[in-house]
């Protein structure tokens, strides 16, 4: 088995690194990969440099966001070098420009909320401690502790992934936040990823709301360079989903991926390596390119 999509406190995690390598070992995880978003400083942590608790391979990674035809996507990395990831992610994610960020989008979230109707208290937001922490995340707790919100929120109220995917990242919902302004576009992360002397894969392309995911794929191609496809998650394992991924990628000669997006407790039905119970990926679907 293996788990190639997993987040620590690095940045949206709620697990350590340590943590993370103790739960791998303990359910005989053969391979994975640590990939925060925009970071690769999960690689610097002592415990993984001097790793004497997992005994299976670690595949350096990243899942880095991206800005495609105006919407919020995800490249994940393999087989990066940390540092030219880490000293290309400063352009956009240094501390200072975080810090601002955090601001802005705190404020434009509350904005859209005020907007909508949706009751809240502001002194109850735990607001991040640190930088690279999403506000968007404690706000929504917030709002869902009100049952009046819910009402009010529709299917946005059933998990924080689809009130992001489908309303804060979509252009044409009544809360989207724009994130364009903060997000470098898709040529560009592709081009990092392999100056990094990396692969790029794009991460589970059924989390987006594009109707059409054959054809959102083949213009993403019609751009830049992609290397494969994570066809493996719980996203995908819908309905045989991944068969769909699966069966493109190998038409197109792209290399297969697959995760189970880990984070901990910001994704309670998820759990490592098997995902929503089922996902179990072997070792043999990412042969070729390991």
């Amino acid at each position: 088995m293996i788990d190639l999509h997993i987040h620590t406190v690095y940045s949206d995690g709620d697990k350590t690194v340590e943590e993370i390598l103790k739960m791998c070992e303990e359910k005989n995880i053969e391979c994975i990969s640590i990939t925060d978003h925009d970071t690769c400083k999960q690689y610097q942590d002592e415990i993984l440099k001097n790793n004497t608790i997992f005994s299976g391979r670690i595949i350096k990674g990243s899942e880095l966001h991206a800005m495609f035809q105006n919407e919020n996507i995800e490249i994940l990395a393999y087989n990066i070098n940390p540092g030219i990831i880490d000293k290309w992610c400063e352009k956009y994610y240094s501390n200072e420009i975080l810090k601002e960020q955090q601001g802005i989008l705190y404020q434009r979230l509350l904005d859209i909320c005020q907007k909508h109707g949706l009751i809240y208290d502001e002194n109850k937001i735990k607001k991040p401690k640190k930088v690279y922490k999403y506000v968007e995340n404690p706000i929504y707790e917030e709002l869902l502790r009100h049952h009046e919100n819910h009402r009010i929120l529709g299917e946005f109220a059933k998990s924080f992934n689809i009130f992001f995917r489908n309303g804060l990242a979509n252009p044409e919902s009544s809360y989207f936040m724009n994130y364009a302004e903060f997000r470098p576009q898709y040529k560009e992360v592709i081009n990092i990823v392999h100056k990094a002397g990396g692969k790029a894969f794009l991460a589970h392309p059924f989390e987006y709301r594009f109707r059409d995911i054959i054809k959102f794929i083949d213009d993403l191609r019609k751009e830049a360079e992609l290397d494969g496809i994570e066809c493996y998650h719980p996203s995908s394992e819908k309905d045989n989903r991944k068969d769909i991924l699966v069966e493109y990628a190998r038409k197109n000669g792209l290399f297969i991926s697959g995760g189970s997006d880990y984070h901990g407790r910001i994704k309670p039905d998820i759990e490592i390596g098997i995902g929503r119970g089922n996902l179990n990926i072997t070792k043999e679907a990412i042969e070729a390119w390991v």
